[in-house]
C-alpha cells in the first residue's frame, strides 16, 4: 500500500489514471489543507453539534481501525507515516509484545489504550458509523457486521469502510454535475467537443453511486435533471438506467455491473486534459476526479483535438472507445497460398465449339483465383500457423469446378451490376430464423422458430438419403461409382427435415464440400448434421445460454460460435469439448465470421463493438466502436484487408484491418441491416435489411479513396465523406420480404433469401 501524500490529489501523468483505496479515505480529518473532499465540512455545517462530534468520532476509529489492519499486514513503513501525518503518534502504543508477529488485527492478548482489542474497535466503528448516520437522518442503513475474535480471523476492513463509498453529500452531485457542465461550455470549441465525452460515463457512475448507496429520491432527481444532455446514441442505455432505482436491481443486471467494473476508454488530446486537469485541482472538485480515476481510461494523444464529428463516428459502444493499444498488434490478413491444381481442359465446350462447325481453339490455362495466389502474400500468415485439413479428392474436384466458373464470372463495377435472384419463404408461419447457401449455390437451408432445420435443393438433383445397411451389404464396395450407388433413390425428394434442437434455431452454416450442416439454438447447443445420412452426429454443449450465430470454417474442420453467454467458442468437428475461448464482449455475441485465411475470428456483440481474434492464441487484436446499436452481420473482403458490419443503426461501417481503422461508413437503410456479402471479386458490397432492400455499393471506390497514412493510423483520427450516396449503385425493394440472407455464386449472381411478411 502505497503512503498517503497530504494535500491535493495529485494524478499521475500516465494515459491510465489510477486511484487507491487509501486515497479516497485517509486524507487528515483534523488538517484543513489536508485531500478531504470539501463535502465533508458542509455537510458538518448542515448539521448540530452532536451529529458532527459524532462523525469526527467516526473517523478517528476509522482511522485507528486501518492503523490496526496495516499493523497486522506488516505494512509498518505505511503504518508510520499516515501515523505522523494523522498526528496519532502517541495515540497508539506498540504493547502488542515485543515481537513483530504479535501486532495483529485479531489478536486478543495486546491491550490498546483507546478502544481495547482490535474486533471491539472494528465494531464500535461500525456502530458509530449507524450513529452518524442516524444523526444526519439519512435513508442510507449502515451494515454492522458481526465480529469474530481470534489469533487467525481477519475482519474485512473493507466492510467498515464502505460507509465512505459515498464521500459527498448526494445533495452536491447535481452542484458537481453542473460546474463541470458550465466548465465544459466555456471553454473554446476545439476542446469542448472532447471534454463533453466525460458527461455520460461521469453521469452513469454518479447516477450508480447514489442508487447503490439507496439516495433513491436524490438519484431520480438527478437522472430527470441531467439524462436529457446524454448524446442520442446512448437513449437505450438510459431506458435501462432509468429502471435501476435501487440497489437490488443493480445485482441481477450484468451488463451493468460490466459497466462499473470496467473502464470507459475516452480518447482525449493532450491540450483538453489538462484543461480538465487543472481545472478539478483548482476547485478542489475530488468527487468527480475520483470517478475519473477509478472508472474511466483516458487515452491521451498529442497533437489536434478530434472535431464532433470524428468523435461521434467512433462513439456509442458501450465501454467507450477503444485503447489504441488495442489495435496497434500485427495482423496477417493475407491469404494462404493455394495448392497448385491443373485445371484440365474444357472437352465439353471444345466439342461444342467444333458442332457448330467453328475452329477450334486452343484454350489457355487461366484460373483467376489461382494465380493471384501463386507468390506468397508478405501479409500473409505461414502456411503452418494454424493445422489445416489436407485436401481430400473430392475437395480438389470441387476446387477444378470453381476455376472452371471463375473462368465464366462476370466482371461486376459501378457499370455492370449483378442479376439479383431473391428466394421468399412463403408461409413460413414457424419463424423463418436464418439462412445459409452452399459455396457452390446447390443447396439453400433455413432454421425456423419452431426448433427445426429443413434443406432445399435449388437444382434439378434432389436429395437422397443412404441405403439401409441390409441394402448396402449387397453393394460391391470396390466399384467406381460405389458413392453414387450407396444412395436410395426411393427417398429422394427437393427437401429434408432435420429434428433434433428443443428451441428456435438462431443460426446455420454449410461446410465447405457440403457433407456437413451446423445449427446453433436456444436449447444452448450447436448440432452437426450429415447431409449423406440427414441426421444428427454430434451435439456440441458448452455454452450456458442461447447460441445466437454459428460459421464454419473457410477450409473446413474448425467452426465458431457465439451467444447470450457473452463469449465466443472455436471447436474442432472431431472435439466435443472448445479449442479455444474469446472472453472480453460485454454483452452478448450476436455474429460470428471466420477470416478468408481461417487465422482470425470476427464477432460482433450487443455491446456495439467488433473485435477479431487470432486463433492461435485467443487473444483479441482488434477492437472495432462505431456502431451505435447491436451488430447483426460480419462480412470479410475476399483479398482478407477489409471487414464490413451492420447493425440495428441501419449503417454499414467498413473497416481496414492492417491499421485498425474505420474508413467508410454507408448510410441508406432505415432499419437492421442483417446481410452484407462482397462480390467475388471484391468489386461490390451487398446490404440487405428489415426495411425490404437490397443496396450495392461500390466497394473499390470506398477502399481506393481512403489514404491511411501513419499519422491517421496513430492518432486514430478519420474524415469520412460527408456523402455515402455516392459509393450507392442501386437500391431494389422486395414485396414485403426482410432480407436475412445474401449469397453470391460463383459465377456472381447475388442470390438474396428472406420470409414473406404479409
Amino acid at each position: 500500500m502505497a503512503a498517503v501524500q497530504d494535500g491535493s490529489i495529485e494524478p499521475e501523468p500516465e494515459n491510465e489514471i489510477k486511484t487507491e483505496t487509501s486515497n479516497e479515505v485517509l486524507g487528515n480529518p483534523g488538517d484543513a489543507s489536508g485531500g478531504v473532499p470539501p463535502t465533508a465540512p458542509v455537510a458538518a455545517v448542515a448539521t448540530e453539534k452532536p451529529a458532527a462530534a459524532a462523525a469526527d468520532s467516526t473517523e478517528r476509529q476509522t482511522l485507528l481501525a486501518v492503523l490496526q489492519f496495516l499493523k497486522k499486514s506488516k505494512l509498518f513503513e505505511s503504518e508510520e507515516i499516515l501515523r505522523r501525518e494523522a498526528g496519532l503518534l502517541n495515540e497508539i502504543g506498540d504493547s502488542q509484545g515485543s515481537g513483530a508477529g504479535g501486532a495483529g488485527l485479531g489478536g486478543g492478548g495486546g491491550a490498546e489504550p483507546e478502544s481495547g482489542d482490535a474486533s471491539s474497535l472494528l465494531s464500535r466503528v461500525a456502530g458509530a458509523v449507524a450513529t452518524a448516520q442516524s444523526a444526519n437522518a439519512t435513508p442510507a442503513p449502515a451494515k454492522v457486521t458481526p465480529v469474530v475474535t481470534g489469533g487467525e480471523d481477519q475482519p474485512d476492513v473493507n466492510v467498515v469502510l464502505a460507509a465512505y463509498s459515498q464521500q459527498g453529500d448526494p445533495v452536491l452531485y447535481p452542484v458537481y454535475y453542473s460546474g463541470l457542465k458550465r466548465f465544459i461550455d466555456s471553454v473554446l470549441d476545439c476542446h469542448r467537443a472532447e471534454l463533453s465525452q466525460v458527461f455520460y460515463p461521469l453521469f452513469v457512475h454518479m447516477y450508480l453511486e447514489l442508487v447503490y448507496n439507496q439516495y433513491e429520491k436524490e438519484a431520480k432527481a438527478f437522472f430527470d435533471k441531467f439524462h436529457g444532455d446524454q448524446e442520442c446514441y446512448y437513449k437505450d442505455d438510459l431506458r435501462i438506467l432509468s429502471g435501476l432505482t435501487k440497489k437490488e436491481h443493480m445485482k441481477g443486471n450484468e451488463t451493468l455491473l460490466d459497466f462499473r467494473t470496467s473502464k470507459f476508454v475516452l480518447r482525449i488530446s493532450r491540450d483538453s486534459y489538462q484543461l480538465l486537469k487543472r481545472h478539478l485541482q483548482e476547485r478542489q472538485n475530488n468527487q468527480i476526479w475520483n470517478i475519473i480515476q477509478e472508472h474511466l481510461y483516458i487515452d491521451i494523444f498529442d497533437g489536434m483535438p478530434r472535431s464532433k464529428g470524428q468523435i461521434d463516428s467512433m462513439s456509442g459502444s458501450l465501454a467507450g472507445e477503444a485503447k489504441r493499444e488495442a489495435n496497434k498488434a500485427k495482423v496477417f490478413y493475407g491469404l494462404l497460398k493455394e495448392p497448385e491444381i491443373e485445371v484440365p481442359l474444357d472437352d465439353e465446350d471444345e466439342e461444342a465449339e467444333n458442332e457448330e462447325g467453328k475452329p477450334k481453339k486452343k484454350k489457355p490455362k487461366k484460373d483467376s483465383t489461382g494465380s493471384k495466389s501463386k507468390k506468397q502474400d508478405p501479409n500473409a500468415p505461414q502456411q503452418s500457423r494454424i493445422p489445416l485439413p489436407e485436401l481430400k479428392d473430392s475437395d480438389k474436384l470441387d476446387k477444378i469446378m470453381n476455376m472452371k466458373e471463375a473462368t465464366k464470372r462476370v466482371r461486376l463495377g459501378p457499370e455492370s451490376l449483378p442479376s439479383i435472384c431473391f428466394y421468399t419463404f412463403l408461409n413460413a408461419y414457424q419463424g423463418l430464423t436464418a439462412v445459409d447457401f452452399t459455396d457452390d449455390s446447390s443447396l439453400v437451408a433455413g432454421g425456423f422458430a419452431d426448433s427445426t432445420v429443413r434443406v432445399w435443393s435449388v437444382t434439378p438433383k434432389k436429395l437422397r438419403g443412404v441405403k439401409t445397411a441390409g441394402d448396402l451389404s449387397l453393394i460391391d464396395k470396390d466399384s467406381d461409382d460405389v458413392l453414387e450407388r450407396i444412395m436410395d433413390e426411393k427417398t429422394a425428394s427437393e427437401s429434408k427435415n432435420l429434428y433434433g434442437h428443443s428451441g428456435p434455431v438462431y443460426g446455420i452454416s454449410f461446410s465447405p464440400d457440403r457433407n456437413y450442416l451446423l445449427s446453433c439454438s436456444e436449447d444452448a447447443t450447436v448440432r452437426l448434421w450429415s447431409l449423406q445420412t440427414f441426421t444428427c452426429l454430434v451435439g456440441y454443449k458448452g455454452h450456458n445460454y442461447p447460441v445466437w450465430d454459428t460459421q464454419f470454417s473457410p477450409y473446413g474442420y474448425y467452426f465458431i460460435s457465439g451467444g447470450h453467454d457473452r463469449v465466443a467458442r472455436l471447436w474442432a468437428t472431431d472435439h466435443y469439448q472448445p479449442l479455444r475461448i474469446f472472453s472480453g464482449h460485454l454483452a452478448d455475441i450476436t455474429c460470428t465470421r471466420f477470416h478468408p485465411n481461417s487465422n482470425y475470428v470476427a464477432t460482433g456483440s450487443a455491446d456495439r463493438t467488433i473485435r477479431l481474434w487470432d486463433v492461435l492464441n485467443g487473444n483479441c487484436v482488434r477492437i472495432f466502436t462505431g456502431h451505435k446499436g447491436p451488430i447483426h452481420c460480419l462480412a470479410f473482403s475476399p483479398n482478407g484487408k477489409f471487414l464490413a458490419s451492420g447493425a440495428t443503426d441501419g449503417r454499414v461501417l467498413l473497416w481496414d484491418i492492417g491499421h485498425g481503422l474505420m474508413i467508410g461508413e454507408l448510410k441508406g437503410h432505415t432499419d437492421t441491416v442483417y446481410a452484407l456479402k462482397f462480390s467475388r471479386d471484391g468489386e461490390i458490397l451487398a446490404s440487405g435489411s428489415m426495411d425490404n432492400t437490397v443496396r450495392l455499393w461500390d466497394a473499390t471506390k470506398a477502399f481506393d479513396d481512403i489514404e491511411t497514412d501513419d499519422f491517421t493510423a496513430a492518432t486514430g483520427h478519420i474524415t469520412l465523406p460527408e456523402n455515402s450516396q455516392e459509393l450507392l449503385l442501386g437500391s431494389y425493394m422486395t414485396k414485403s420480404t426482410p432480407v436475412i440472407h445474401l449469397h453470391f455464386t460463383r459465377r456472381n449472381l447475388l442470390l438474396g433469401a428472406g420470409a414473406y411478411n404479409p
